[in-house]
């Protein structure tokens, strides 16, 4: 059977379409995560704040053995909301990608702006990116 080739015009859609994909896909991610979640989130310096007393409490050896497995673990989750909140995504960067790559990337699939909206891509942002209502 005959080997295919393909062109390097073809090898340069795919690649493009990737580019596209990666930048929009890394924006609806960032999005996504920056939703706000139920209940207060406490800021950093309130999460430091409790770290510090919680390390004071161990430190002092007056709590029972059960207490201080407990107090350990809430220690824990205090440097996972820490971790967590340092690791959110810059939102500009991954932006300005969405913006450059997310008109040509909605063109090929057929989305449609009122489904971008509906996802929660702001309306300046569509507008920054050429996309109108009209698509």
């Amino acid at each position: 059977m005959a080997e295919r080739k393909m062109s390097d015009e073809h090898k340069a859609a795919i690649a493009a379409g990737r580019i596209e994909a990666a930048a929009v896909r890394d924006y609806l991610e960032a999005l996504e995560s920056a939703k706000p979640k139920l209940g207060r989130r406490a800021s950093p310096e309130k999460l430091q704040a409790r770290r510090a007393e919680l390390n004071a409490e161990l430190s002092s050896g007056a709590l029972k053995p059960i207490k201080r497995l407990e107090t350990m673990q809430a220690v824990r989750d205090i440097d996972a909301q820490l971790e967590a909140l340092q690791a959110e995504p810059d939102m500009t960067a991954v932006e300005a990608g969405f913006v450059e790559h997310a008109a040509s990337y909605g063109a090929r699939k057929g989305i449609a702006y009122t489904t971008w909206r509906e996802f929660g891509v702001a309306a300046d942002v569509l507008n920054r990116a050429g996309i109108t209502r009209g698509q």
